[in-house]
């Protein structure tokens, strides 16, 4: 009896399915893409620093070469509470075998700056101080979520527009939304992939003066696309 009972249900069940598919396809209907893009420039640039026993030669320890390195992006007006952190838990711990005997400490340094002249200024310091191994990880936009939702805000009206558009010279016009598909993904807000952190271009390095006035990292700007699809019904 149970049995009976189930297999009704979900006959019931699919019979309902079935019939809200038939209802929505048997509208008439039209279907057209809303597109939105933009480009901004990083205001997140995030440098790997690396400290080693073995770039200091023995001359100072690991410690001294720490404190150096903090006064040094202190004096930068950098917070260091809040844009310097470790790389990872493991980093305090890390050592490497140098001439198979020799076991160097080596620790490593996460920076988060906000524009391209800061960064400058960094590496200049850095190279003063001895640390020359240091690189920019990657860059990031701190208002990426916000700026995806008015993309997509322009991308609806964009397919609205053009629904119109397609539509009114043919006698009819654009009811409710049926449905609506977001193509996008907001996982990569970080933009840590290199397909959206874009190509990282540094100029004029080589002839960067220590002072004030120094040459300024010029970033290419972050991308960004929203792709919609819409279902308006037609009356």
């Amino acid at each position: 009896m149970k049995k009976i009972i189930l297999i009704l249900l979900f006959s019931v069940s699919l019979f309902q399915s079935n019939a809200q598919d038939k209802n929505f396809i048997d509208q008439p209907y039209i279907e057209v893409t809303g597109a939105s893009d933009t480009s901004v420039v990083p205001d997140e640039i995030y440098i790997n620093i690396n400290i080693s026993e073995a770039d200091m030669k023995n001359k100072i320890s690991m410690e001294e070469m720490e404190k150096k390195m903090i006064d040094g992006l202190v004096s930068l007006g950098i917070n260091i509470e809040k844009q310097l952190s470790a790389k990872d838990m493991q980093s305090n711990f890390r050592f490497y075998v140098l001439k198979q005997k020799d076991v160097m400490k080596s620790k490593e340094y996460s920076l988060k700056v906000s524009d391209g002249k800061t960064a400058t200024k960094v590496f200049i310091k850095l190279e003063e101080l001895g640390i020359s191994n240091s690189t920019i990880d990657h860059v990031a936009y701190s208002k990426m979520n916000e700026l995806k939702n008015q993309l997509r805000t322009k991308a609806s009206l964009n397919a609205k527009r053009k629904a119109l558009a397609l539509a009114v010279p043919l006698g009819a016009s654009i009811d409710k939304v049926l449905h609506i598909v977001d193509y996008n993904n907001d996982a990569d807000a970080e933009q840590k992939s290199p397909s959206l952190s874009g190509v990282i271009m540094v100029r004029g390095m080589s002839s960067m003066q220590k002072n004030e006035d120094v040459a300024d990292i010029n970033f290419e700007k972050i991308k960004v696309n929203m792709n919609i699809s819409v279902k308006f019904a037609l009356k």
